[in-house]
């Protein structure tokens, strides 16, 4: 068959709508498109079938399309910035312009788009690598003096590869590496849950199947942050989904993006506050192992260009230059074909041929085709040699795309390896073995130029150094105050019992089980730690536990901190609180704190604001200081700013966050335990001081207040602390332990009672605690840091209280048949609560379809 004689195909999806009477055809066109549609790849019919194939008949601007710029003044240029999507300031646009006219002609559009995605908030990292002026100084490069700066001076040994590659890369064992990278996918998120999230998951398993030569994705971890569930609708702003619509979205995005590669997610959190109501977080992140051999990379001139997996289209055009900006109510319209569009199994094809032809060392270096696609891809893998390529190679899913919209789109999927020419016949080969398509689309040279072209004729020539290096460096004025704050007076009619059931309700604390149970964390049989655990299997754990070799008991341990709300009060809390928490989860599951390597991940508002840029820089110099005492490298990291939403006058503006992600390496994962009670009779051993600390807590928010007295990490004590328990842990003693975060010593101990279907009967007078006058919430719900509960056989005790010696801790309480949780202050009975209303009253807020609480899968 010739190309005429094959038949034209589509494929469409019929919609009926009751509507009333008066409806105009465009204003149900406009239902369409914000319900069933997404206009970036589909189009809208009213009682019509289209008259063909979508794009038949559009041919493409060919045209190379100069800009004018060299004569507009500074307003000018930041107009044409603004108009055109590229999210550059004056002072850049004006950098641009003086480029150009050095060169004496005017940018091409494909020029200038290929510097808005370079230069990119998103790709540079500018507000954190620029310059700051905060309290009198400057600091130079935010991110060198704090978060890279510990990784220099600790200088630990088991980093192999950091802060270079698409992923950090430690040791795990003599012959493969780990590597890790955990991503944002927010903007994309907030205007389309699912499609968002799966693209966010997709293009972080890409993150580390293009690290080194080439990692095997092992598992995958998320953390999300949303508006409370029940907000009523008239709170929505303009423009924004209901948080409701937005976690089913998300959650179904990425199981049906994970689930369906074949990587198990094993990790994550949730969290709820209305700040997020414009602007979801999504976080996503991705382990992968790899020969020690291959953790380095880079591409020859004279190697060929090759693009495998997926075909490209118009989705994902602007994404990169699209996250730098803030959301507002008209987003949805304009930025819909900003979300890319995800297929996992075009990606796993893909990622099977390049593992296979790793193995056979067939290409020099890979990278993935993530925000600013081609134009990012192949400019970055080629930033110190050069690169030439031809567009019209490049296959397409449709008619109709112009030359600079196939180099900027984001469309999924797609890999860049350079491949030496003797070895291309070879990985073609592999190639079509797996069913994955790839195209040669030009060479890697040593001109030190990008030059992009289209059926020969030149688009973009650019030169690498300006293009990489010429973006300005800004200086920002940046200030901190503290918010004028108090704590709530605490009264004597405490019902202590309620208190303790509204905490346990908090969707913060609740069980994610209905979430957890979308994932597949059985695939590829490593999980040696699971989600959920327990004499039901729906406790929750602490942490991750992952053999990533099959035979071998070496894994790792993967664990995650974060709590939003310390950030209203101070900002510098919330970045310790969330690295201690990260490193307490992953050592009450067993991980060693001495080989333990970690990541940040900022969210913040827009830092052009002085007060926002200093939360952030108190924040980045509190995570340093806490990080050099816990002897933990930043390894990886990544930043998403201006997640703010604007609706006319009112602005919207998440709390700043940072997401520490912790991963450790142990020799042996049978050695690691979990957080359920495990035996009547054993003794419960609180490890850790409490302090007058309810500020920021569950416990305050249930009573509509945030407080005061947020948490803070004593460095030296804390790290002593995190050795000890680790130390008891690996002599055989402990048999469960659980940390306390969120909800303190109540929702901690009521959480092992769930997990364990046991009792637990606890005495707060034997507490450790800086002050004797604490009140029983504030020994209840307090939520001070790098505090512990370990469950001790009772023959057990003398080792362990050797093991403990230097460090705060009681035996508080023991195990009990009864099944339920009760607990005294003062001699006398404070709440005795049974299990089974505990576990109700757990389950129930994220129980979104009613299987969980029915008794379904307890």
């Amino acid at each position: 068959l010739t190309d005429a004689d094959l038949p034209a195909v589509a494929t469409g999806t019929y919609t009926a709508f009751e509507t009333e009477d008066g409806v105009s055809a465009e204003a149900l066109a406009e239902a369409a498109l914000a319900a069933v549609a997404n206009d970036a790849i589909e189009q809208v019919r009213i009682d019509e079938i289209p008259p063909g194939l979508p794009g038949a008949g559009q041919e493409p601007n060919l045209d190379i399309q100069e800009v004018s710029i060299s004569k507009l003044d500074g307003e000018g240029l930041f107009a044409l910035s603004k108009d055109g999507g590229l999210a550059l300031n004056e002072q850049e646009m004006l950098v641009v312009q003086k480029h150009f006219r050095e060169a004496a002609r005017e940018p091409t559009r494909l020029e200038l788009e290929t510097i808005a995605q370079t230069w990119s908030e998103h790709c540079k990292h500018k507000t954190l690598t620029g310059l700051i002026r905060f309290n009198g100084e400057i600091v130079d490069n935010l991110l060198r003096s704090t978060i890279a700066k510990v990784t220099t001076d600790l200088d630990r040994d088991f980093c192999i590869s950091v802060f270079k590659d698409n992923a950090g890369i430690i040791a795990f064992d003599d012959e493969d590496a780990l590597c890790i990278k955990v991503e944002t996918h927010n903007h994309p998120s907030a205007i389309e849950p699912f499609g968002g999230a799966a693209t966010g998951i997709g293009g972080v398993i890409r993150d580390v199947l293009g690290t080194g030569l080439g990692a095997r994705p092992v598992a995958s971890t998320d953390v999300f942050c949303f508006a409370p569930l029940d907000m009523p609708a008239a709170d929505i702003p303009k423009g924004c989904l209901h948080p409701s619509r937005i976690l089913r979205g998300v959650v179904t995005g990425v199981r049906d993006y994970g689930n369906p590669m074949g990587i198990p997610t094993v990790n994550g959190s949730v969290h709820f506050d209305p700040a997020f109501v414009g602007n979801p977080l999504v976080y996503v992140g991705t382990v992968g192992i790899l020969p020690r051999d291959k953790a380095f990379k880079q591409p020859r001139p004279g190697d060929i260009v090759l693009a495998i997996g997926g075909k490209t289209g118009r989705d994902g055009i602007h994404g990169a230059t699209f996250s730098s900006l803030e959301l507002h109510t008209d987003s949805e319209e304009v930025s819909s074909g900003a979300v890319q569009i995800g297929d996992p199994i075009t990606e796993r094809k893909a990622m099977d041929a390049v593992l296979r032809a790793s193995a056979e060392d067939l290409f020099t270096s890979i990278t993935d085709c993530g925000a600013g696609g081609f134009s990012s891809a192949v400019g970055e893998m080629g930033e110190e040699i050069g690169a030439e390529v031809d567009l019209a190679t490049i296959p397409l899913k449709y008619q109709g795309l112009a030359p600079w919209e196939i180099w900027i789109s984001e469309a999924q999927e797609r890999m860049v390896l350079s491949v030496p020419p003797e070895n291309i016949d070879r990985v073609m080969e592999i190639c079509d073995e797996e069913d994955v398509e790839a195209t040669s689309i030009g060479t890697f040279t040593d001109e030190g130029r990008l030059i992009v072209k289209f059926a020969g004729v030149v688009h973009a020539d650019l030169d690498m150094k300006f293009l990489h290096d010429g973006v300005p460096r800004l200086e920002r004025e940046a200030t901190w105050t503290p918010p004028e704050l108090d704590d709530p007076d605490l009264d004597d009619e405490t019902d202590f019992a309620k208190a303790l059931l509204t905490v346990l309700g908090d969707p913060n604390i609740a069980s994610k089980e209905w979430i957890i149970r979308q994932y597949d964390h059985e695939v590829q049989a490593g999980s040696a730690g699971k989600p959920l655990v327990g004499a039901c299997n729906d406790g929750p754990a602490d942490a991750a536990v992952v053999a990533p070799k099959l035979g071998s008991r070496r894994g790792l341990v993967l664990a995650n901190g974060l709590n939003p709300r310390y950030s209203k009060i101070d900002p510098a809390a919330m970045a310790e609180c969330a690295l201690d928490e990260a490193m307490r989860n992953l050592v009450a599951s067993g991980g060693d704190p001495e080989f333990t390597a970690v990541l940040d991940n900022y969210c913040w508002g827009n830092t052009n604001d002085p007060q926002r840029l200093g939360e952030l820089v108190r924040a980045s110099f509190a995570l340093h200081d806490l990080a050099l005492a816990y002897h933990t490298p930043f390894v990886s990291g990544k930043d998403s700013l201006n997640n703010e939403f604007r609706d006319g006058d009112r602005l919207i503006s998440i709390p700043g966050c940072i997401l520490v992600t912790a991963m450790s390496v142990i020799k042996d994962v049978t050695k690691t335990i979990t957080s359920d009670l495990k035996a009547v009779g054993n003794l419960i051993v609180l490890v850790g001081s409490t302090q007058r600390e309810l500020g920021g807590s569950v416990y305050w928010k249930q009573r509509g207040a945030l407080g005061n007295c947020v948490p803070r990490v004593e460095a030296d004590r804390a790290k002593r602390t995190l050795d000890a328990v680790a130390l008891t842990i690996q002599n055989g003693t402990v048999a469960s332990c659980h940390d306390l975060s969120e909800g303190g010593l109540g929702a901690a101990v009521a959480e092992m009672a769930i997990g364990g279907r046991l009792g637990a009967a606890v005495n707060l007078d034997r507490m450790p605690a800086t002050d004797p006058d604490l009140r029983p919430e504030e020994k209840l719900f307090s939520e001070s840091q790098s505090r512990f509960l370990l469950e001790i056989a009772p023959d057990h005790i003398d080792q362990v209280t050797s093991d403990l010696d230097g460090v705060d801790f009681a035996i508080i309480g023991a195990v009990t048949d009864d099944s339920r949780v009760a607990i005294t202050h003062r001699d006398q009975p404070l709440l005795a609560l049974p299990i089974e209303t505990m576990v109700e009253h757990w389950k129930q807020p994220l129980d979104l379809d009613g299987t969980l609480t029915a008794g379904g899968l307890s």
